[in-house]
């Protein structure tokens, strides 16, 4: 497995592979309209415009992924996903340490999730994040906010 920059033509793969991988979300919210599960190839490639997509690769498929962006010193990351049959296999966890890699100048790095996606949130746990906010969005859906600071040295 090797991760690396996605190009533009890579988002025809990740799309499907994140509206596969959200499917368990969606379940856990009982919504199938959320974000991830109705983005469209258009709107996606808008996103790489002003965000970084890296792609987990394996056997010449791609089986996760990950994107962010860097505003005022800190790296906003999205859209962890990895295709079900390779989940608990630590692809997440590399994904993450490449985006934040990628973005080493990053004083801070945030991200969300629902406060249902436990595993999620024990992911984002065990890689330093510390909740910093709740922000509710509808009855069932309530966003956990995580932050974690990198190392400055002055």
């Amino acid at each position: 497995m090797e991760i690396m920059l996605a190009d533009i033509e890579d988002l025809e793969h990740i799309l499907p592979l994140q509206k596969l991988a959200y499917q368990s979300e969606a379940k856990i919210y009982e919504n199938y309209s959320i974000p991830p599960m109705t983005q469209s190839i258009k709107e996606i490639r808008d996103e790489f415009t002003s965000h970084v997509f890296l792609k987990a690769v394996y056997e010449k498929n791609i089986i996760g992924s990950v994107k962010a962006y860097f505003d005022d010193n800190s790296c906003f990351i999205g859209r962890l996903i990895v295709h079900p049959e390779f989940q608990g296999k630590g692809i997440g966890t590399k994904l993450m340490n490449a985006i934040e890699d990628h973005f080493s100048e990053a004083q801070r790095y945030e991200l969300f999730t629902g406060t249902k996606s436990i595993r999620n949130i024990c992911l984002y746990k065990r890689l330093g994040y510390k909740p910093f906010k709740e922000q509710g969005v509808n009855k069932s859906l309530t966003l956990i906010y995580m932050e974690k600071w990198g190392n400055t040295t002055i």
